[in-house]
C-alpha cells in the first residue's frame, strides 16, 4: 500500500512535534523532584571520593605514627604491637565526626563547637606524630611528604561539609517559586494562549520542621545587627547557633553588603 502525500507529515508537523517534546524535556528539567534526584546521585558521587581520600590519607599516615609510638621499640613485642592502636584510635574518632556531620549537613543542622574541635585535635596529634622525625632532623624533603596526607585529609573533612550544604541550598532553590520562572497568574495566561504547550505548574515549597533556609539566617542575622557591629561568621553562629560554617559566612558576606550598600540617612542641615 502505497503512502499518500496526505500521509507523509510535512516540515511544519516536524517542527511542531520536536517543539513540543523540546518543551516537556525543558519542563522536566526544571521540576524539582528531578533536580532533586540529580543533585543527589552528585551528592553520592562527591561523597565516595571524599571518603576515598580520606580513608587512603589516614592509611598513609598509620605507619608514621605506629614508627613515632613505637619509638625504638623491638619488632613484634607488646609495645611494638600496642603502638599500632595509636592511628587506628584518633582516626575512628574523627571519621565519626565525620559521619555525623555528613548527615547533618543534608539537613543545613548545626552540630557545635565540640565536633569541631575534636576534628581539629584529630588533626593536629595526626601531623605532629607524622612530621615530629622530620622537623627534629630539619628534613624539609621529609616534612613536606609527611605534611600532605594529614593536611590534605583536613581539608577533605572541612570542605565537604560546605560542598553538602550548597547540594541542600540547590534543591532547595530549586523547589522555590522563583526557580521555574513566571508566576502562576503568568503560567494560566499562557496555558490560555498556547494551549498545545504543555505548562508545569508550580509546585510550593513545603516547610520541613526544623529546617532553615540560607534566607531564614540571613533574616534573623539582619534584624539582629546594629550599627557598630562586624559582621564576621562568627557572630552570625552566635545570634543563629544551629546555622553550619559554610552557610554562616555566605550570610555573613551578603549581610555586610547590604550595610555597605545600605544608604546612610543623616539629618540635613537646613540652609539658614
Amino acid at each position: 500500500m502505497t503512502e499518500t502525500r496526505e500521509d507523509v507529515p510535512s516540515t511544519a508537523d516536524k517542527l511542531r512535534q520536536e517543539a513540543a517534546t523540546a518543551a516537556q524535556v525543558r519542563a522536566l528539567s526544571n521540576n524539582p523532584d528531578v533536580v532533586a534526584l540529580r543533585v543527589e546521585k552528585v551528592r553520592s558521587f562527591v561523597d565516595s571520593l571524599v571518603w576515598v581520600g580520606i580513608f587512603l590519607g589516614l592509611a598513609f599516615t598509620m605507619v608514621n605514627v605506629q614508627t613515632f609510638a613505637a619509638s625504638g621499640a623491638v619488632t613484634g613485642s607488646l609495645p611494638w604491637l600496642a603502638a599500632w592502636l595509636l592511628d587506628p584510635m584518633v582516626s575512628l574518632v574523627l571519621v565519626a565526626v565525620l559521619r555525623a556531620e555528613q548527615i547533618t549537613a543534608r539537613y543545613q543542622v548545626h552540630v557545635g563547637t565540640w565536633a569541631h574541635r575534636t576534628k581539629w585535635f584529630a588533626f593536629l596529634a595526626t601531623y605532629a606524630m607524622n612530621t615530629w622525625r622530620s622537623w627534629t632532623r630539619v628534613d624539609v624533603a621529609g616534612v613536606v611528604l609527611h605534611s600532605v596526607p594529614p593536611v590534605l585529609v583536613f581539608l577533605a573533612a572541612e570542605t565537604a561539609p560546605v560542598l553538602r550544604d550548597r547540594l541542600t541550598e540547590a534543591v532547595a532553590r530549586a523547589a522555590a517559586p522563583a526557580f521555574t520562572g513566571a508566576p502562576a497568574e503568568t503560567v494560566h495566561e499562557t496555558r490560555e494562549e498556547a494551549p498545545s504547550r504543555p505548562v508545569v505548574q508550580r509546585r510550593k515549597p513545603k516547610a520541613k520542621p526544623g529546617r532553615k533556609l540560607r534566607a531564614d539566617y540571613l533574616a534573623e542575622a539582619r534584624a539582629a545587627w546594629t550599627p557598630g557591629i562586624e559582621v564576621t561568621p562568627a557572630w552570625v553562629r552566635s545570634v543563629c547557633p544551629e546555622i553550619s560554617r559554610g552557610t554562616s559566612k555566605n550570610v555573613a558576606d551578603e549581610l555586610r553588603a547590604e550595610v555597605v550598600s545600605a544608604p546612610t540617612d543623616e539629618p540635613r542641615e537646613e540652609a539658614a
